[in-house]
């Protein structure tokens, strides 16, 4: 069973939905800035990728919004505007119990847990939400979404680490592939830029700390020699994933293919990867072979690059065991450069890029790749995007806890599309 893309949106620190957000990447527009969702004073890293003017309003009643964690607002928002590209409100006949809603979220509900937690040291527990459960418990922003839609089929939520979004991208294949459901709504959401989250990866030595708050657009740059730690963002992606036989009875529009995943753990270590890169590479060979496809075949890659010092060694090292005498000529580009980690929304966001850049055959490049590491030397766009004629690409996610994953996206182009059975 062939699985495709029929619907996707993207609420991001660049734009505030997919056609602004590609735009504002491909002119390499930073969505980096100084902190304003809460004063970072008492804090080193004072920048983050933050969503400027989300009005959740334009998609949830006003009686809801204040119930709901502003991931969950994120979340609803973006599952209702890839529903709306995808044209599922105009098609309603389908099992309801064959349609799911799959999400994720590496960090849940911080806002809601620190709201409530402070409430209650201010020995003020009557103000403590009635709501503050529900909400804490991630996964009811898939439930929302779910009841939305009328979506009755098995219903997941994934929190992975960073590679979470990736994973439930995966998990909804494999689901629809495996014929146990036609229909999937994949959303990941992140919006983490909170006091404890920022003070705790401060602690952690994962952020860029102080080096560039005076020019924060210059802070997330992967693959390059000064690159000193990732920059948190929030945002949202989602996709509308089905059965190629169930999209063309209903007569949707056809993005892409998801044709290969590949998931491996490191095993190693709660936040460092293992240095040795196999685990990587084994699910970059993983999806390759669940594609049935080879190292040869991929037209470029969009890494996960988070700027710090050894995830980008790490992934480059990986690549080099998979892609052999070819990694030197295949393309590689990481979207974090301009919109920050996302964390979860990331690998969600990212493989929305990848599919708009197989659709536009263009790449966009990575931003303040200036001074080049010995150990980061394969062909990372640069500069300006790069045009490209591909048929396949891959998407990379590694995550805290050696948690990995990898697709292989295929192109819709008459060419790439032609010549496989259902």
């Amino acid at each position: 069973m062939r699985v495709v893309v029929t619907g996707m949106q993207a609420i991001t620190p660049v734009g505030l939905n997919l056609r602004q957000s590609w735009c504002n990447l491909q002119k390499s527009v930073s969505g980096i800035s100084t902190i304003t969702l809460f004063n970072p004073s008492l804090i080193k890293c004072r920048i983050a990728g933050e969503v400027k003017g989300f009005q959740p309003d334009d998609f949830i009643d006003k009686k809801m919004i204040n119930r709901l964690d502003r991931m969950q607002q994120l979340f609803q928002a973006v599952s209702i505007m890839a529903a709306e590209d995808g044209e599922l409100a105009n098609f309603s006949v389908h099992d309801p119990y064959r349609f799911s809603v799959i999400g994720a979220s590496a960090l849940g509900t911080p806002s809601t847990f620190e709201h409530n937690f402070n409430l209650y040291n201010e020995e003020k527990i009557k103000k403590i939400s009635p709501f503050f459960i529900v909400n804490q418990s991630a996964n009811t922003s898939a439930g929302f979404v779910a009841a939305m839609y009328n979506a009755k089929g098995p219903q997941r939520f994934l929190q992975e680490a960073c590679s979470s979004g990736t994973n439930a991208i995966g998990l909804a294949y494999k689901m629809i592939k495996g014929e146990e459901i036609d229909l999937a709504i994949v959303t990941a959401s992140e919006a983490g830029i909170t006091p404890a989250i920022m003070a705790g990866l401060e602690r952690l030595g994962a952020t860029v700390g102080d080096k560039w708050n005076s020019e924060p657009e210059k802070a997330s740059r992967p693959f390059d020699a000064q690159r000193c730690g990732f920059v948190p963002s929030e945002g949202a992606g989602s996709l509308i994933l089905e059965s190629r036989k169930h999209a063309l009875k209903r007569g949707a529009k056809i993005y892409a293919e998801i044709c290969g995943f590949g998931s491996t753990c490191d095993a190693y270590h709660p936040t460092a990867q293992n240095p040795d890169a196999e685990s990587v590479s084994k699910c970059m060979e993983s999806a390759l072979n669940d594609a049935s496809i080879s190292y040869e075949n991929i037209g470029f890659i969009n890494a996960h690059g988070t700027s710090t010092p050894s995830n980008d060694f790490i992934e480059t090292k990986g690549i080099k065991k998979v892609f052999k005498d070819k990694s030197y000529n295949i393309p590689i580009t990481a979207n974090k450069s301009a919109v920050g980690h996302m964390w979860a929304a990331s690998g969600i966001v990212e493989t929305i890029f990848t599919i708009k850049s197989l659709i536009e055959n263009i790449i966009p490049p990575i931003m303040n790749l200036e001074n080049s590491d010995k150990d980061c030397d394969l062909d990372y766009v640069r500069g300006v995007c790069k045009k490209i004629n591909a048929d396949y690409a891959l998407k990379n996610s590694f995550g805290f806890g050696g948690t990995n994953g990898s697709l292989i996206i295929k192109s819709c182009s008459e060419k790439a599309m032609g010549g496989y059975n259902e």
